[in-house]
């Protein structure tokens, strides 16, 4: 099918992901609609999109039933009945669904179990779901799509695990395709949350230190947002089988916090130096390194072009050029 034919419906399209992926659909001459409450995501995210006469948004909590079926009807009424369903609305802050686990409930649980109810009804065939390796938990082996047990230490990883649960049972009974997507961490323009959004939203006041949670030694891998989209693009288009799982990273053991708090220091403020709040974590939930086997999705024919260290200096300079540093 044709680029123009393609009608896209994102959840949490006014997101750090959700908007930049809602752009680039858009640039390949897509029809996408996308819903958002603005609880994380940004209305000024969706000022490019919103100049396209093949973009509609609407406002709504998609955690209650109607407003889900009322989008994606909506959404049809529009256009057509949308080919495939970003769902990318979820509670990205693991701290704080450590302090209030309703919030990744609502956020994610609740929104997965809501969407796939409207796309049964509207008659939506395709789900492709952003999926964390916090589903993983705490192991020190590398993390292969099927290494299992899967334990997650955090309520952020459990919603996720679950919500993919959900999606395999919807693959068994009305979905034609469903695409599970596991992110590493994620950088670039637009982040609304992470270490490197935190450290330059810190330097910005100009404190006397840094602080920066844990030891500094917490190392994971990074992937640039524009390589991420470019990954789970090639992997809907390529992958064919009912129930596809892959995931998504440079193929390196990653980068420390500590390389970034030095570099982010180096790019926004030299010579300041870095407090550490000790501990080999920086939050409750918080899994300190993680490794991924890429083998699968190298196998498909898709790798990065940058490094993880590579993606993170990338992100600093953007990150800091938005911030006016």
């Amino acid at each position: 099918m044709a680029a123009e034919d393609q009608h896209h419906f994102i959840t949490g399209v006014a997101g750090f992901i959700g908007s930049q992926l809602a752009d680039f659909l858009l640039q390949e001459g897509a029809k996408v609609s996308g819903v958002d409450d603005f609880s994380l995501g940004c209305r000024d995210h969706l000022s490019e999109a919103a100049k396209s006469t093949r973009f509609k948004f609407f406002e709504r909590d998609i955690s209650e039933k109607d407003n889900a079926i009322g989008s994606l009807r909506a959404a049809t009424a529009w256009g057509q009945a949308p080919d495939i369903i970003w769902h990318l609305a979820a509670n990205s802050e693991i701290a704080a669904g450590a302090s209030d686990s309703s919030i990744d409930f609502k956020r994610t649980l609740l929104t997965t179990h809501v969407i796939l109810d409207a796309a049964r009804i509207v008659g939506v065939k395709k789900v492709a779901f952003a999926s964390t390796s916090a589903i993983y938990g705490e192991r020190n082996d590398i993390l292969g799509e099927d290494t299992g047990p899967f334990l997650p230490i955090s309520n952020y990883g459990a919603t996720k695990l679950a919500s993919e649960a959900l999606l395999s049972a919807a693959a068994e009974t009305f979905l034609e395709s469903v695409w599970i997507f596991r992110f590493p961490n994620v950088v670039g323009p637009r982040a609304t949350h992470g270490a490197i959004f935190d450290f330059v939203a810190r330097l910005k006041k100009r404190p006397k230190s840094l602080k920066v949670l844990g030891d500094g030694t917490q190392t994971k891998p990074y992937l640039h947002v524009s390589e991420l989209i470019d990954a789970m693009r090639y992997i809907v288009r390529t992958a064919n089988e009912r129930r596809n799982v892959f995931n998504i990273a440079p193929d390196e053991a990653g980068t420390k916090v500590a390389f970034m708090a030095e570099q982010v220091i180096a790019r926004v403020s030299p010579g300041l130096t870095i407090a550490y709040t000790g501990g080999d974590r920086g939050w409750v939930g918080d899994v300190p390194r993680f490794r991924y086997s890429t083998e699968r999705l190298r196998r498909l024919g898709w790798k990065p072009h940058m490094t993880s260290d590579q993606a993170v200096l990338r992100a600093i300079d953007e990150l800091a050029a938005a911030a006016g540093l």
